[in-house]
């Protein structure tokens, strides 16, 4: 399968928002993701940084599904949360895309609404099969996986490579 990258703002930044409020959150790299991500207008004050991580634990929700009706009850919360109204839109030089949320709204309202219809999206393409959280047991961050065979189960080729050499080890006497 492959994916568009224009379209891929949604998942990633939903990831990287779950994955800053496991390592620990602050507002200066909740910012910097933002920034990364192209989120305009991103500056965070306390309150909107507390509201976003708070955000992230909806999302996580999404990623640690452990099958297609909860994946389908978790992405649909985050869409009555996250969304209101689909509209066209085009800004900035960028062909014809959705938005979820007026471009006026404040940066949590925005953010809720790209990370929301983005994975929503996402998860339509994938069939709901390329979200998850790192096979090896002490890490859980998560991932969008675009490999080409959809068969990811770790977070990085670190966390892959430590649990195929512990698994090595646990096996040679």
């Amino acid at each position: 399968m492959q994916f568009n990258h224009d379209n891929m703002t949604g998942p990633m930044l939903a990831a990287d928002l779950v994955n800053l409020a496991r390592a620990g959150w602050s507002n200066p790299a909740a910012a910097a993701i933002l920034h990364d991500h192209e989120i305009r207008r991103s500056t965070l004050n306390d309150t909107a940084s507390h509201a976003l991580r708070d955000w992230a634990g909806t999302l996580r929700k999404v990623f640690s599904a452990s099958n297609l009706e909860e994946l389908c009850a978790a992405s649909n919360e985050m869409l009555e949360q996250g969304t209101s109204r689909a509209y066209l839109t085009i800004h900035d030089q960028l062909r014809p895309h959705l938005h979820f949320k007026a471009d006026h709204e404040d940066v949590v309202t925005r953010v809720r609404a790209v990370t929301g219809g983005g994975l929503a999206f996402f998860i339509v393409e994938s069939e709901g099969t390329r979200l998850g959280v790192c096979g090896r047991e002490s890490c859980g961050l998560v991932f969008v996986d675009t490999s080409r065979n959809g068969r990811r189960a770790y977070c990085s080729s670190r966390c892959g490579n430590y649990v195929a050499v512990t698994r090595h080890r646990s096996r040679t006497p």
